[in-house]
């Protein structure tokens, strides 16, 4: 009898949410307080971008708003919501950006949006980081948000992709010779009415599309128990789409320019190169870079993704789920470092990774942003085929 009670009480206690993790909550805020107050150094822009970051880590840990994970499900079972949600992102980010870019400023400073060539060292770079998320488990974001959430055997992927994106800096001579267009703006090109209503008109042809081809396929979801409310509780991945789409548009006003991951990641370990005796001036990208010399918290993108990283753990911490996770075995650490390599310098190739040349570069209306997801999604299908090989399930 006692047993029966006892399995009853277990049963029961495996269904109710768990609870916010409140030391760590309080750690975090106090971080994010105590950081905006030093950030203030570098004026009142970089305090805002890192609480900015810390809410787009907030908002893609509690959404669990993934584009690795989205593509995979898209080509293997046809599941299409991950999609519909960047469909539905893109929409919300084209609407509120064309009015900034048309302005030309915001803030009393100048704005631009994230635009590129049009490139065949593009298309190659946005392939190789189709494959490199598949292997690494995660995209830019994807990585620093599953990082704060607990998942620290990312730390390999985000350590990869650092090195990936500092090796194609250094080796970006080798594609300057490969055909390229000058940068395509539809905004620039057609007008910025004509260009939003150009984009909304393929995103909705899209969503359409993917509709008819997906009506017939089955896909079940199983979801564990969470607490209810806005901050304790899991968001559906819309609410993520629309959240990330404010706060990009957010990021465009206060900094000048739209969310990027990469760039980052390729000067912190630019800068701990030089402190390993590497002179920047052997390098044609680096030499002269004003970043090098600068603080590491006086770049937006450094700190926005530090915001990122800080935002996840505090949503995690808040719905109680912030438990480490370091279960490796050596083909899934062989598959990462691979995965993180080609993600980086193929990010970096690219002119950015699934957010600044992607999200950000369609949202601007560049026509690179197109390109991007194209070869991104063929490189994709690649890295699908290879995860057996590694052991990761498909």
């Amino acid at each position: 009898m006692s047993n029966g009670v006892e399995n009853t009480l277990t049963s029961k206690s495996q269904l109710l949410p768990p609870r916010p993790q409140k030391l760590v909550v309080a750690i975090a805020l106090f971080i994010f307080t105590v950081g905006s107050v030093l950030l203030s150094k570098y004026g009142w822009r970089q305090s805002v971008l890192f609480l900015i970051g810390g809410l787009l880590g907030v908002s893609l840990y509690s959404s669990s708003f993934g584009f690795a994970s989205a593509y995979r499900k898209l080509l293997l079972n046809r599941d299409v919501r991950g999609i519909y949600a960047q469909l539905l992102m893109l929409a919300i980010a084209t609407v509120l950006f064309a009015p900034v870019l048309a302005a030309g400023k915001a803030f009393g400073q100048e704005v631009a949006g994230a635009i590129a060539p049009v490139s065949v060292s593009g298309a190659i770079g946005a392939f190789i980081f189709g494959i490199g998320m598949q292997l690494g488990g995660a995209c830019g974001c994807g990585t620093l948000y599953t990082i704060g959430g607990g998942s620290y055997t990312m730390l390999i992927t985000l350590i990869t992709f650092c090195l990936g994106a500092f090796w194609a800096s250094l080796t970006r001579y080798l594609w300057a010779g490969l055909p390229k267009a000058e940068p395509i703006v539809l905004g620039e090109t057609l007008g910025w009415t004509g260009a939003v209503v150009l984009q909304l008109g393929i995103l909705l042809l899209l969503a359409g599309g993917l509709w008819l081809w997906s009506k017939n396929s089955k896909s079940a979801e199983h979801p564990s128990p969470t607490r209810s409310g806005f901050l304790f509780g899991s968001w559906s991945v819309f609410t993520g789409a629309i959240a990330l789409a404010v706060l990009n548009w957010l990021t465009l006003l206060i900094s000048g320019e739209p969310w990027r991951i990469t760039w980052g990641f390729a000067l912190w370990t630019a800068k701990i190169a030089t402190t390993f005796g590497w002179n920047s001036s052997t390098s044609k990208f680096w030499d002269g870079d004003t970043a090098l010399s600068n603080s590491v918290f006086a770049d937006v993108t450094s700190v926005m993704n530090l915001g990122i990283i800080l935002g996840a753990l505090l949503a995690a911490a808040l719905a109680g789920k912030l438990t480490p996770q370091t279960q490796v075995s050596p083909s899934k650490i062989l598959a990462t470092v691979i995965g993180g390599l080609i993600m980086g310098y193929g990010a970096f190739t690219a002119f950015g990774c699934n957010v600044s040349a992607f999200f950000s570069g369609i949202a601007s209306t560049s026509i690179h942003g197109w390109v991007w997801i194209v070869c991104a999604l063929l490189g994709t299908a690649i890295g699908i085929k290879l995860r057996p090989l590694f052991s990761l399930p498909n």
